[in-house]
């Protein structure tokens, strides 16, 4: 059964930074490309970074462009997002998912396993 555990969410001020971790059991991070969704409160889930299954392409949303880094270890079969210079926008809740890069993007994978997600409140 394919699982995904999110946590390193939490309250930070503007400018802060936050590490989240996507640990992932059933699968290993080479079966699929991996990637992070934000839903902002009151709007639908968004793509925010992904990392492919070689690790050879990641993507980037453009609201978070050089704030935020996407990695992962694959003996840990975790990935990682490192959110700097967060903004109050960037509230929400973040999920991890098997993903499709699509282009320049990223798209839940259609078999739809999702994680709980993990909080993150950016306010001073």
């Amino acid at each position: 059964q394919l699982q995904l555990d999110e946590s390193g969410g939490g309250q930070v001020q503007p400018g802060g930074t936050l590490t989240l971790s996507c640990a992932v059991s059933g699968f290993t991070l080479r079966d699929y490309s991996i990637g992070w969704f934000h839903q902002a409160p009151g709007k639908e889930r968004e793509g925010v970074s992904c990392i492919s299954s070689g690790g050879g392409q990641i993507n980037y949303a453009d609201s978070v462009k050089g704030r935020f880094t996407i990695s992962r270890d694959t003996a840990k079969n975790t990935v990682y997002l490192q959110m700097n210079s967060l903004k109050p926008v960037d509230t929400g809740v973040y999920y991890c998912a098997p993903t499709v890069l699509r282009g320049s993007e990223c798209v839940a994978h259609p078999d739809g396993y999702w994680g709980q997600g993990t909080q993150v409140i950016v306010s001073s």
